[in-house]
């Protein structure tokens, strides 16, 4: 009886270890891809850097400009107002008569094309 628990015992560690060692190394696979993943990503990352050394001096450039024009955006927001209440267009409030024709009353050719005479 001793002898069957200890052979038990045994066999339940070493299947103990080797379901460890199976796990270790499914593990090890998985951190072995990210490790290359971010290798590429630290590449693309130099590249980015290297890329954004040109335009570093230009950004600068920008940022001053576009503070020059946030700082004026309420000054152009007033004229703009100034200028569209001084072209909007008003109609007028009097009434008029209804348009008449430049050339008079015209008479209908109507009559004529089917011999209508009137008298």
């Amino acid at each position: 009886m001793t002898t069957t628990l200890i052979v038990l015992t045994v066999v339940d560690i070493v299947l103990l270890i080797a379901g460890l060692a199976v796990y270790l190394f499914w593990v090890g696979g998985l951190l072995a891809r990210i490790a290359t993943n971010l290798e590429d990503c630290a590449d693309t990352v130099r590249r980015i850097n290297t890329h954004a050394e040109a335009i570093v001096p230009g950004v600068s450039h920008i940022n001053r400009t576009g503070a020059v024009v946030a700082g004026a955006l309420p000054l152009l927001y007033g004229m703009a107002e100034e200028i569209v209440a001084g072209a909007t267009y008003t109609p007028p409030t009097e009434e008029r008569p209804p348009a008449r024709p430049a050339s008079g009353t015209r008479r209908s050719r109507l009559h004529d094309a089917v011999g209508f005479a009137s008298h």
